[in-house]
């Protein structure tokens, strides 16, 4: 394969003139083009778990998910997807379907879990040998759990300590069981703790300082955010008892202090915490529950799918309301009022709430669930302890290394930036970790370990691959629920019953394998125009170079999402060059296969990734073109 290097990885153009010819080398181009892997935080493989899942191959599927994202069957019911909205499928589909979606990659994440084998076998060992460094870990969330997975096996003493008896942190506290069972989070977690970490349940750090005095070589912070944010309106001290904190009364559930809900109950807030609350409401004798949230449906921050759920269970969401006052008679909560709001847009396209003029509404209920976010708290870290910290109460980080201004005191998941989610989370343990190990050798952390790639032909012979090119027309499969009957009836009832074996692989058949790329060599091509001509997508083009915006609507198909770039080659005889439209592209291998002159070459992108180890602290990776 030629590979063609430039000077910019984006194939744009530098200032006036024609685009530069595109750099396929940088691990970003292709990465980009593997939309999926690009937008999830932890750049999880997505393409070739999938396949793995087609090929009946689940544990391989599996440690492909478990090498980046660590916790497959929990992110497998619940991540927030979003590599989803991001996946092409939902775009190349526009035409025909009514409603385009995109393949179901969380489902098929969990799809792996459910059907792997044994994999403590393939795990990593606890190290034979420690090599004297001692890392405290604050909080047993998803965030530390991957500092620790990345760490001990490369011979630190991690000790993880955290107030609950069991390791999860919000996983196993603040995620209902209908949608997370206890038994895939003691998997999970427990493959973590086995690598020779040293888990110390129902220890609740106090001090910082304290910490610190006992002389470890680094400290991870992943205490996440655990402070519901309160709603400071009238009446909300006269019927405070029946008024609960949404993410405290969601851990009292999971713990068995609260059994049983009021028969009114209103859930405060827009987010998938206040989705998580009006349906374990519902699972705990709640006949009347609904949701009010101040912001329009479309701008809820709750994933689609949470709203959906929730809807599909009998739960109304009453939108563009205000809460102005809990209603009470003699400390008994007998309401709330609203005031009726519409969204408004300014000049910068900022939303503003404005009142509609209406008279306030009055719903009756019995109990409210405050989930209107989440905020920090680190009552634990004495200010004079070293770290600094801003306006809002937030440590001040470096966000790539998450070291503070101390610096051996590192941070992550929503410790560090603020409230996300898992993924984001995991991600944050990574970088971490790297940070840790690099810090604990000496080295300069803001200093990145630069990523790999490799390049690998598919070709078997002028007509086959060894990929499954076709491209499936089924439309998205549907997972399999529980009777709404029977799971309302127990809140340990899983909602979600996952895919079957023949579900999954229909499913990952109209997965496009974006990331076997097409990869294009000017030195043997002849202009015949084959490739042209068999595109079913119109997205390769041969014509004359010129400036970016103007090359886009010269096209064949006009490339309108600036937000992909051009794959633009080198100078062809013709002085034309050929311009592909890599996001609407099919990644179906019929240019490859009619080529009569093999110019172009279908090549699986593998992104290498650094974690932390010797890889990350020395030398720069490998580039390997094949």
């Amino acid at each position: 394969m030629q590979v063609q290097m430039a000077r910019r990885p984006t194939g744009r153009a530098r200032g006036k003139g024609s685009v530069q010819p595109t750099d396929i080398a940088h691990p970003d181009y292709f990465h980009k083009v593997v939309d999926c892997q690009w937008a999830c935080p932890a750049h999880t493989p997505v393409p070739e778990y999938i396949r793995l899942i087609a090929a009946g191959r689940y544990t391989d599927a599996y440690m492909v998910n478990w090498a980046s994202n660590v916790f497959p069957g929990i992110l497998g019911r619940t991540c927030d997807r979003p590599c989803e909205p991001a996946c092409r499928r939902g775009r190349v589909e526009e035409a025909q379907a009514a409603k385009p979606e995109p393949v179901a990659i969380c489902r098929l994440k969990r799809v792996a879990a459910d059907f792997k084998d044994d994999v403590r076998n393939r795990l990593p060992r606890p190290a034979a040998l420690k090599n004297g460094k001692r890392i405290a870990c604050v909080g047993a969330g998803p965030a530390a759990l991957t500092v620790a997975r990345d760490l001990a096996p490369l011979g630190y003493h991690v000790t993880v300590f955290d107030g609950d008896k069991k390791a999860g942190g919000m996983i196993r506290t603040q995620i209902p069981r209908f949608r997370l069972p206890e038994e895939v989070i003691d998997e999970e977690t427990g493959y973590v703790l086995q690598l020779g970490v040293d888990f110390r349940g129902g220890t609740r750090i106090e001090s910082m300082q304290q910490l610190l005095a006992d002389n470890w070589d680094a400290v991870f912070v992943g205490s996440g955010a655990p402070r519901g944010r309160d709603l400071s309106i009238p009446g909300r001290a006269e019927a405070a008892a029946h008024i609960h904190i949404g993410i405290d009364w969601l851990s009292s559930v999971s713990f068995g202090h609260v059994t049983q809900a009021a028969k009114r109950v209103i859930v405060l807030g827009g987010g998938n915490t206040a989705m998580d609350c009006c349906r374990t409401a519902r699972r705990l004798g709640g006949d009347d529950v609904k949701v009010i949230v101040r912001s329009p449906f479309e701008e809820m921050k709750a994933s689609p799918w949470e709203k959906e759920d929730a809807i599909h269970e009998g739960i109304p969401i009453l939108d563009c309301r205000v809460p102005r006052a809990f209603l009470h008679e003699n400390g008994r909560l007998t309401g709330m009022s609203f005031e009726r709001v519409r969204a408004v847009r300014d000049e910068r396209g900022r939303r503003q709430l404005v009142s509609t003029g209406e008279p306030d509404e009055v719903f009756e209920c019995d109990e409210v669930l405050v989930a209107v976010g989440q905020e920090n708290a680190f009552p634990w870290i004495e200010r004079s302890a070293g770290i600094t910290f801003d306006e809002h109460g937030m440590p001040v980080l470096n966000a790539d290394t998450l070291q503070s201004s101390l610096p051996q005191v590192f941070f992550g998941g929503d410790a560090a930036l603020g409230p996300k989610n898992i993924i984001w989370a995991v991600a944050q343990g990574h970088a971490a970790a790297i940070s840790i190990d690099k810090f604990l050798h000496g080295e300069d952390v803001t200093q990145r370990p630069a990523r790999g790639v490799t390049l690998v032909s598919q070709k078997m012979g002028i007509h086959e691959w060894s990929y499954d090119n076709q491209v499936a027309p089924e439309l998205r499969h549907k997972v399999p629920w529980t009777d709404v009957n029977k799971s309302l009836r127990n809140i340990k009832v899983e909602v979600e019953l996952g895919f079957d074996v023949a579900t999954a692989w229909k499913e990952a058949q109209r997965c496009l394998n974006c990331d076997v790329q097409t990869v294009f060599n000017t030195g043997q091509c002849i202009e015949c125009d084959a490739c042209v001509d068999i595109c079913p997508t119109d997205c390769i083009t041969f014509t004359a170079n010129g400036e970016e915006a103007d090359l886009r609507t010269r096209l064949r198909a006009p490339a309108r999402q600036a937000e992909q770039a051009l794959y633009v080659s080198t100078p062809l005889k013709t002085a034309r060059v050929m311009v592909k439209d890599e996001d609407v592209c099919l990644h179906c291998g019929l240019c490859a296969e009619r080529c009569p002159t093999g110019a172009w070459d279908m090549q699986k992108f593998v992104l290498d990734l650094p974690q932390a180890g010797r890889g990350c602290r020395s030398g720069q990776p490998v580039r390997k073109v094949a």
